[in-house]
């Protein structure tokens, strides 16, 4: 969107959420001179938009008192698909720290027919998610965009980019997916420095800017949502755990997803490697696979598996006495 344009909506936006603004806030707010701002309200007021001005000590601009947008003409099913998918982004944590959906939402109140609009209110009340809310990490809304874009238009990126351990490096990437995971931005790309495929946090990326050059091709058969979930599956932890499930690995996967575990086809079954902090959280996964299983290694998972056993035995006796 040209930056003129953005700004006129800055503007009108603005308007709509105060009663009266001044010429020299709306140029601070906009990042631009008084003489612009005056332009802009010409701008508004040759669009049929009712703009007001009020000279002297505490004047400014303001819309004319009850002027609304012309609705927004959207059907009943689009209206929910709207609201769901906002407060979707909310559950999922993918707004956090930004309330970039409660201001959406707010905006589409405002523009949609009044009977509508009371529909949307009310399904919003009355809206509720088996699935508990989750904390997400902060992402700025370009640098998802200016991602996508490259993507799309084959381009590379710079960034920088802090580890988990907290080291700073300055990456060249070829991005070839974006990836949302219990609330967070992956993006799958080609590391220039390294040479290979590798997942990064969006949100551990600062100053993302276009770089120069075409970004290489995708592998061929390349899915950036397998390649994020093996990537998530193989970080290091405490613990690496190997099991014989008897399952096939048709039924593993669909118990198991492949952000959690690797499986692979097995005389028995299906072999799952996993790598975990807490033996006991690996215990009670293993317990709601309701299968047999034998333990590879490591051995200490095998006492945590008996407690849990006994725990569950002592639990269903105390409830039978």
């Amino acid at each position: 969107m040209p930056a003129a344009t953005s700004r006129l909506l800055e503007l009108l936006e603005l308007l709509q959420n105060r009663p009266l603004v001044t010429g020299g806030e709306i140029a601070e707010l906009l990042g631009v001179d008084r003489r612009t701002v005056r332009r802009y309200v010409a701008t508004l007021q040759e669009l049929g938009i009712p703009v007001e001005g009020e000279r002297g000590v505490g004047g400014g601009y303001r819309m004319r008192p009850g002027y609304r947008l012309p609705p927004l003409m959207v059907s009943d099913d689009e209206a929910v698909a709207l609201v769901l998918g906002l407060s979707a982004v909310r559950r999922l944590g993918l707004d956090a720290g930004s309330d970039a959906a409660d201001g959406a939402l707010v905006k589409l109140h405002r523009v949609l027919p009044d009977p509508l609009r009371r529909r949307v209110e009310a399904l919003e009340a009355t809206l509720g998610f088996t699935r508990p809310a989750e904390r997400g990490a902060p992402v700025a809304g370009e640098d998802v965009l200016l991602l996508a874009d490259a993507i799309r238009r084959r381009r590379r990126v710079r960034a920088a980019y802090r580890s988990h351990a907290g080291e700073e490096t300055s990456r060249e990437l070829s991005p070839h997916g974006l990836v949302v995971h219990s609330g967070r931005w992956y993006l799958a790309a080609h590391d220039h420095g390294r040479d290979a495929a590798r997942t990064f946090r969006v949100d551990r990326m600062r100053g993302i800017t276009l770089a120069e050059g075409t970004a290489v091709p995708r592998p061929e058969g390349f899915d950036a949502v397998a390649h994020v979930s093996r990537s998530l599956a193989s970080v290091p932890w405490r613990w690496e755990v190997e099991v014989l499930v008897e399952l096939s690995p048709e039924e593993a996967a669909r118990r198991l997803p492949a952000t959690l575990a690797e499986l692979a086809e097995a005389d028995g079954g299906t072999l799952v490697r996993m790598r975990v902090d807490s033996l006991d959280w690996m215990a009670s996964v293993l317990a709601g696979l309701g299968c047999g299983f034998v333990i590879r290694t490591p051995d200490e998972l095998r006492a945590s598996v008996e407690a849990l056993a006994r725990s569950l035995t002592e639990r269903a006796a105390a409830e039978g006495s």
